[in-house]
């Protein structure tokens, strides 16, 4: 992305954030402005805990997945 490319998306950014009015959006956007971890979430996961999530990425690229109005209809059907 060229310099006046970013600067642009910048200020399309500056303008987004200056209309909103949803306090959820302008507290989410604060707290990932206050952010400062450059440690990966994945590194603080135990080792079943990222076994389990590995599994479940494998299930999603393999197709080994149902909808969710399927989930809830054998949920509800037992």
């Amino acid at each position: 992305m060229s310099t006046a490319e970013l600067n642009k998306k910048k200020l399309d950014l500056i303008a987004w954030i200056n209309k909103l009015s949803d306090e959820n959006i302008i507290e989410f956007l604060d707290c990932l402005k206050k952010s400062k971890s450059k440690v990966d979430w994945w590194d603080d996961l135990s080792e079943n805990q990222q076994k389990m999530l590995q599994h479940g990425i494998d299930d999603i690229d393999t197709g080994n997945v149902i909808s969710s109005t399927q989930f809830w209809n054998e949920l509800k059907n037992g």
